[in-house]
Formats: C-alpha cells, sequence, structure tokens
C-alpha cells in the first residue's frame, strides 16, 4: 500500500459532468492523481434516495461519470474509481456509524436542507435520503481519507464526516479515522447558463463536458446576463465575467475586457464567442478521449479496481469492528 496522503472524492451519478463539476473538483482531482493515492467515488447507491425507481438510468449514469472522467485525464493507473455498490464495507460503516451522531444534527446539515428544498421533496423523502448524509460520511472514512476535493457546497458533509471520525476516537478510544481536509476548486460555484442558479443537469442550464463545439456555442450565446445594450457600461463582474475568468487562459486579457465592458461599447456577444472558444479548447481532447472507453471497457476497468477498494474499506471495516468489540 502507498505512504501518499489519500483522497476520496466523487459524485453521485445524475447524469453527464458540466463545467461546475470541472472547476468545483474534477480539476483538482486532474491536478492531484499523480502525488497522492485517489479514490472516486460514484455514489450509485446513494442516488436511489431519490431515484429509486430508476435502476436503468443510474446504471447507465455510472457508466457515463466514469467515461467522462477518463474523459478529463483521471489516468486508470493512478487513481481508483469505486462503485459504492461493489463495496460492501461501506454499506456496514454507515450502520455503525449512524449509531454517533443524533438524527436532528444529520437534518440540521445545509447541504441536506438545500437539497430537500430543491429537489421539491417536501415531507415525502425516504427514510434513505437523510441516512445518505451518512453514508456520505462513511465513503470518506471507509478509505481513512486525509483530503476530500470537492465543490463548497458539500462543506456541510465534510464537517458532518470530521464530527464522526472525532466522536469515533472518544467513544471507543481507536485512532482509526483520520480528521479529512476538505480541498475546494477554485471557482466555489458557477452559475448556470440562466445567470442566475447553479449550473445542474436538472435545472436545464449546464454546459457540458461531452457538448459539442456547436452546442457550447448555442448554449454560451443564451447565457443571460441582464444587460440591455452593448453602449451602456456592463458590469464586470456579473456572470458572463464570471466564466470569463473561470475559461479564459490569459488574465491579462480578461482585465482588458472587463476594462473595456466597465466603459460600454464592448457586446456581450463578442465576449461570449471569446469564451466559448476557450471552453471548446479544453473539451475538445476530452471529445476525442471518450472514444475509446465504450460500455465494455468501462465495466471491465470498474470491475478490476473493485478489488482494489475493498482491500482498503475491509481493512478500515476490521480496525472499526475490533474497536468496537464486534469481532468475536
Amino acid at each position: 500500500m502507498t505512504t501518499r496522503p489519500r483522497i476520496l472524492t466523487g459524485d453521485t451519478p445524475t447524469g453527464r459532468l458540466h463545467l461546475g463539476h470541472y472547476v468545483g473538483s474534477l480539476e483538482n482531482r486532474l491536478r492531484l492523481q499523480r502525488d497522492h493515492d485517489c479514490y472516486i467515488l460514484i455514489a450509485n447507491v446513494h442516488a436511489f434516495t431519490t431515484r429509486a425507481a430508476q435502476p436503468d438510468d443510474i446504471r447507465r449514469d455510472t457508466i457515463e461519470i466514469v467515461r467522462d472522467q477518463l474523459a478529463a485525464g483521471l489516468d486508470p493507473s493512478l487513481v481508483t474509481f469505486v462503485v459504492q455498490s461493489e463495496i460492501p464495507a461501506i454499506a456496514e460503516l454507515t450502520f455503525l456509524l449512524a449509531m454517533l451522531i443524533p438524527f436532528s444534527r444529520v437534518m440540521r446539515n445545509p447541504t441536506l436542507k438545500a437539497e430537500i428544498v430543491t429537489k421539491q421533496l417536501g415531507d415525502h423523502f425516504s427514510f434513505g435520503f437523510p441516512l445518505y448524509a451518512v453514508g456520505q460520511c462513511a465513503d470518506i472514512l471507509a478509505f481513512r481519507a486525509d483530503l476530500v476535493p470537492v465543490g463548497e457546497d458539500q462543506a456541510a458533509h465534510i464537517e458532518m464526516t470530521r464530527e464522526v471520525a472525532r466522536r469515533f476516537a472518544q467513544v471507543y478510544g481507536a485512532d482509526v479515522f483520520p480528521i479529512p481536509e476538505p480541498r475546494f476548486g477554485r471557482v466555489g460555484r458557477l452559475p448556470g447558463i440562466d445567470g442566475v442558479e447553479k449550473m445542474s443537469k436538472s435545472r436545464g442550464n449546464a454546459i457540458f463536458l461531452s457538448d459539442s463545439s456547436d452546442e457550447i456555442r448555442r448554449k454560451m450565446a443564451r447565457l443571460y446576463t441582464g444587460r440591455q445594450s452593448a453602449d451602456e457600461p456592463g458590469d464586470p463582474d456579473n456572470v458572463l465575467f464570471q466564466y470569463a475568468r473561470a475559461f479564459l487562459p490569459d488574465p491579462q486579457r480578461v482585465h482588458d475586457l472587463a476594462e473595456a465592458y466597465a466603459r460600454g461599447g464592448l457586446g456581450d456577444a463578442a465576449i461570449k464567442r471569446e469564451v466559448a472558444d476557450a471552453i471548446d479548447a479544453l473539451v475538445a481532447p476530452m471529445r476525442e478521449r471518450r472514444a475509446r472507453y465504450p460500455d465494455h471497457a468501462v465495466l471491465e476497468l470498474l470491475r478490476d479496481h473493485a478489488a482494489r477498494a475493498n482491500q482498503v474499506a475491509g481493512e478500515t471495516l476490521g480496525r472499526v469492528k475490533e474497536a468496537m468489540k464486534l469481532v468475536l
């Protein structure tokens, strides 16, 4: 086993990855994969908390989200992809850790509360929905991660994981878990092309990493800034310039554009085209790499990686059960 610092990060398979995923977490994964021991979780069991009647869709999305990450440049010889349902130790660890955290604390998790609102669940969510917040703790702690690259919207889950790890050490006197640290992306929250909501497939406002050049340009042209005329001074901190700062490679060019935009006379359309070209240049190699990973190749890779993941998670579960006097 490697002595490098260990990373656990991942996604719930709800569809293809988009630019918000890239700047929020995926970019960090790419940068850290060579000098960290990286585990990339595909939380397909958690997907059932709100899509239990859609198993075919969850299976398809599981394959797609792995393909997106391979296309983005994650190297399967450097990282381990972890399909949650293939690691039984995670489920057992979720149950055991659930004894250490009050239900009221789980329901105060602001990320969980926000999801109940945005997904319009009301009070009709399954029992499994709040349980998944404990499951996220188990995901991270099963792999004894030192670092968790995530978007800022996941900060509450990381803090709860830290609480559970400390509580376990306090109750059982066993130093099983490191206290994981979050690593946030360079863009905390990338708005979608509606200019208001966070980029999301469910809101129909996303630019996907697998989009064609034409799709990227069409979507960028729809980016809503609220500006009425190119002659009026523009706000150099509006959503368009959030994209410019995120994706244009030359900071001086962004600075010059922002100054011209603030004076007036520089229209949105020209900047949108330039940003669209930069995004297309970023994702064009990803589109090419996607073709190398048909479904059968992705599934074969995932089955191979499950053996690596089970070795680590099984060792963690053994230590936990020993500390809890559950080993006969």
